[in-house]
C-alpha cells in the first residue's frame, strides 16, 4: 500500500511541476494510438494495464540502428545483447527470463520453438517500423504462450504515399551497411519492400557480422473488407565470442536464418461486428560451431517451423464488447541434437470489456483454454478493472494467471556444460498489478504501477558445484515484485521531449542451489531519461541515458547521442553510443563495445505528395 501511495504522490507532482509548460501535439496523439491487440482494440488512454508505445518520432531520431538498441532505453525492459547492434539479443520485462517476453510483428507471434534466443532474429530494420507497443504484465490470455510477463508487438509501416528511399551507414570497427524501400500507393492497394545489409569486422576478436533483411507489406482494399499480406526474411552470420558456454571459449560461430509470412482477412459484418483471419508460418534455421575454423568438432543444427491459422472476432453489444479467437498452430522441428520433434497447440480466447458509469469504470475478464498434444489441457483466466478518478486520472488493476511450456532446448539439449530435461513440466505464475496513470494532457504522459508475480515451476538452468554442468529444472517458486513508473513531457519547440523511466525489481527463490543461470540474474534497478532537443525547425539532437544494476553483474551507466539534420527528402546523422566508453557486461560476461561513431545519410526519390 505504501508503495501506491508514493507512486499516486509521484503522478501528481509530475502534473504539478509541469503545468506551466506549452502544449504539444506528441503526447495527445499518443493517447489517441489504437493498441493492436488481436481482439478488442482500445485506444492507449483507454488501456487498463501498463503499456509504452514507442513512436515514430522515438524511433527516426535515437541514435538506434538495431530494433534492440532501441528497446534499451525503454524502463522496465531489459535487453541483453552478446555482441553489437542486435547481432544476438534476448528481452525481459520486469525481471523474468528471456523464455518469457512474446515478440510480434503485427500481431504474428515470433516465438521459437527450439529456444528463446531467437525471439529478436527479426526481420525488419528500424526504418520499417511504424511504432513499437510495449505490454507489460501477464499477457498469456491475450496472445497466448510465451507471453508470461510481457508482450512487445512491432507494427510496421503502411505508407500513406509513394516512393524510393534509400539509406547507407557507416562507422567505427569496419561498420558498414546500405539498404533501400519502395512503396507504391493508390486507392485500393499499397505494396511495401525493404531490403538492407548490414556488417561489422568486429569490435574485439571474433565479433564479425553480416546482416541481410529483406521484407515486403501489402494492404488490398475490396468491397467487403482488407487482405494484409507479410513476408519477411533474415539472414546473419556472426563471430560469437564468448557468447555461449564459457567466455573463454572465443571462437564461436552461428548463422541464424528466419522467415515468416501471413496473409490475414479482415471483413466488417456491419457497424458491431468485425471478423479477423489469419494464416501464418515461421521459419527458423540455426547453425552454430564451437569452433569457427574446425567445424566438425562440435556443430549443431536445428530448423524449425510453425504454421498456424487464427480466427477472432469482435461483437459490441448493449453490455460492451466482445473478443473472441482461436489459434491453431503446428509445430516442427528437426536438430541432430534435439531430434525430431513435433506438437499441436490449439488455442480458444474469449474477452469483454463492461463499461459503466459513462465509461468512468471498465472491465475486462476473460480466460484462455490452450491444448499442447505433449502437455494436456490448461485454462488461464485474468481481468482488468480501471476507474478515472478524473478525466485526466485513471486507477487500474490486473489479475491473470500465466504460464509457458518449455523450449526443446530447455527439455532435449545434451552438451558438455549444459544438459536438458526431459520431465520439464510448465512454469506457471499468477501476477497482480496496481497503477495510475494519466492521459488526454497535451503535453503530458505519465504512469506509474506496482506488481507481484508468484511463480511456480519456473524453469531454470542450475548445478551445485562450480565445474558441474548446467541442468535445467523446475524450481519450486520464484517471486517478483517492485515498481514501475514512465513519465514524459513535451514542454516547447526547442526542448521537444524528455522521458524519465525507473523500475526496480526484488525477486526471491523458494529452492536454493548454488549457482542459477538465468531466474536471479535480472535487473534490480533500472533508470532511462531520453532527451530530444530540436535546435532548429532541421536540427535535432537526441541523448539517452540508462542505469543498470543487475543482480549478478557489475553496474553501470551508458550515454548515446545522436545529432541529425532533416530536410524534407534528405536527412544525414552522427551517433556516439557509450559516448564516455563504458567497460560493462549484459550477460554471460560478454564485454560489449565501448565508444563507438557511426553515421548515416539518406534520400528520398519521387514522393507522390
Amino acid at each position: 500500500m505504501q508503495a501506491i501511495v508514493r507512486l499516486f504522490i509521484l503522478l501528481i507532482f509530475s502534473f504539478s511541476i509541469f503545468n506551466s509548460f506549452a502544449q504539444q501535439d506528441t503526447v495527445r496523439q499518443l493517447n489517441e494510438v489504437v493498441i493492436q491487440g488481436n481482439r478488442i482494440q482500445p485506444a492507449f488512454n483507454e488501456l487498463s494495464a501498463s503499456v509504452i508505445v514507442i513512436s515514430p518520432a522515438d524511433i527516426k531520431k535515437s541514435p538506434a540502428i538495431s530494433i534492440a538498441d532501441l528497446l534499451h532505453y525503454q524502463a522496465g525492459v531489459d535487453i541483453r545483447q552478446r555482441g553489437a547492434n542486435g547481432v544476438q539479443a534476448d528481452a525481459s520485462i520486469r525481471g523474468s527470463t528471456f523464455e518469457q517476453v512474446l515478440i510480434l510483428i503485427n500481431g504474428v507471434k515470433m516465438s521459437d520453438p527450439q529456444t528463446g534466443h531467437h525471439a529478436l532474429n527479426l526481420p525488419v530494420d528500424i526504418d520499417n517500423i511504424e511504432r513499437i507497443e510495449i505490454l507489460k504484465g501477464p499477457a498469456a490470455r491475450v496472445f497466448g504462450q510465451n507471453a508470461f510477463a510481457g508482450a512487445i508487438n512491432i507494427i510496421t509501416k503502411n505508407p500513406n504515399e509513394s516512393f524510393l528511399k534509400v539509406r547507407v551507414l557507416a562507422g567505427d570497427y569496419g561498420l558498414g551497411g546500405g539498404r533501400f524501400s519502395v512503396a507504391m500507393k493508390n486507392e485500393k492497394a499499397a505494396h511495401y519492400f525493404s531490403a538492407g545489409r548490414d556488417f561489422s569486422t568486429g569490435y574485439k576478436y571474433n565479433t564479425d557480422y553480416v546482416m541481410n533483411n529483406f521484407f515486403y507489406q501489402s494492404e488490398l482494399k475490396t468491397e467487403k473488407g482488407k487482405v494484409n499480406i507479410m513476408g519477411g526474411f533474415t539472414d546473419r552470420a556472426f563471430g560469437a565470442n564468448g557468447f555461449y558456454a564459457q567466455p573463454i571459449n572465443t571462437d564461436q560461430y552461428e548463422e541464424v536464418q528466419t522467415s515468416v509470412a501471413a496473409i490475414s482477412y479482415q471483413k466488417r459484418v456491419n457497424t458491431n461486428q468485425t471478423l479477423n483471419h489469419r494464416l501464418y508460418w515461421r521459419r527458423n534455421q540455426d547453425k552454430y560451431l564451437f569452433l569457427r575454423y574446425n567445424p566438425p568438432f562440435y556443430r549443431n543444427l536445428h530448423l524449425s517451423n510453425v504454421m498456424g491459422y487464427e480466427f477472432n472476432t469482435t461483437i459490441k453489444n448493449s453490455l460492451g464488447i466482445t473478443g473472441l479467437g482461436i489459434d491453431v498452430n503446428s509445430v516442427w522441428l528437426s536438430s541432430n541434437n534435439l531430434g525430431q520433434r513435433q506438437r499441436t497447440v490449439t488455442t480458444f480466447f474469449a474477452e469483454h470489456r463492461f463499461s459503466f458509469l459513462n465509461d468512468r469504470i471498465d472491465f475486462t475478464p476473460g480466460f484462455q483454454l490452450n491444448y499442447y498434444s505433449d502437455f494436456g489441457l490448461n485454462a488461464f483466466p485474468g481481468a482488468e478493472l480501471g476507474y478515472k478518478l478524473t478525466d485526466k486520472l485513471k486507477m487500474f488493476g490486473t489479475v491473470g494467471y500465466t504460464y509457458r511450456v518449455p523450449s526443446y532446448t530447455d527439455l532435449y539439449y545434451k552438451g558438455p556444460s549444459t544438459n536438458g530435461n526431459a520431465n520439464l513440466k510448465p512454469e506457471y505464475a499468477i501476477a497482480y498489478e496496481a497503477g495510475l496513470k494519466l492521459f488526454d494532457i497535451d503535453w503530458l504522459s505519465s504512469q506509474a504501477s506496482y506488481f507481484y508475480r508468484e511463480g511456480n515451476q519456473i524453469i531454470d538452468y542450475v548445478k551445485n558445484g562450480l565445474n558441474d554442468p548446467w541442468q535445467s529444472q523446475n524450481l519450486v517458486n520464484i517471486n517478483a515484485q517492485g515498481v514501475d513508473a514512465n513519465i514524459a513531457i513535451t514542454p516547447n519547440e526547442w526542448l521537444k521531449k524528455l522521458c524519465v523511466g525507473y523500475t526496480s525489481v526484488s525477486a526471491t527463490k523458494g529452492q536454493q542451489a548454488i549457482f542459477s543461470q538465468y531466474v536471479l540474474d535480472n535487473l534490480a534497478n533500472q533508470f532511462t531519461a531520453n532527451l530530444l532537443l530540436q535546435y532548429t525547425d532541421k536540427l535535432y539532437h537526441s541523448i539517452n541515458y540508462r542505469y543498470s544494476d543487475r543482480v549478478a553483474l557489475a553496474n553501470y551507466w551508458v550515454i548515446d547521442t545522436r545529432i541529425g539534420w532533416q530536410e524534407d527528402k534528405w536527412s544525414v546523422f552522427i551517433d556516439a553510443t557509450n559516448l564516455f566508453d563504458t567497460t560493462y557486461s549484459e550477460t554471460n560476461l560478454v564485454t560489449m563495445p565501448g565508444r563507438w561513431i557511426k553515421g548515416g545519410i539518406s534520400y528520398t526519390f519521387f514522393p507522390s505528395n
